[in-house]
């Protein structure tokens, strides 16, 4: 008879507790994912291949590359460069010189000449 009762008890309880993960009534004020989902941005393609978007605020926004691939590139070939032309001694000078050189050359090549505004 115990097991039957705590059995209903269990039941019970995992059914009052189902309403409270449903979604909130459309007339209640929006939180979370509701609101999240309610802007959704356009995307706009400009003719040199630049993606950007209106964003809510009815500004324009771009995404375009932070140079770090063009960093890393860049510093690796800049230490191979320097590494090369530093003949004497242990050439660690050339090599870091080469690679610091090499990252700021890269990172600049990468990012461009692009204006997001």
């Amino acid at each position: 008879m115990k097991k039957i009762i705590l059995a209903i008890a269990a039941v019970g309880m995992t059914a009052t507790a189902t309403p409270a993960m449903a979604d909130p009534p459309p007339w209640a004020p929006a939180h979370g994912k509701r609101a999240k989902q309610a802007y959704q941005p356009r995307y706009y393609t400009s003719g040199n291949g630049i993606r950007y978007w209106e964003g809510e605020d009815g500004r324009y926004y771009c995404k375009r590359s932070n140079g770090t691939t063009g960093l890393i590139v860049g510093a690796a070939a800049g230490a191979l460069a320097g590494r090369a032309i530093d003949t004497r001694g242990d050439r660690a000078t050339g090599t870091i010189l080469g690679a610091a050189a090499g990252a700021l050359l890269g990172r600049e090549l990468t990012r461009g000449e692009v204006r997001c505004r």
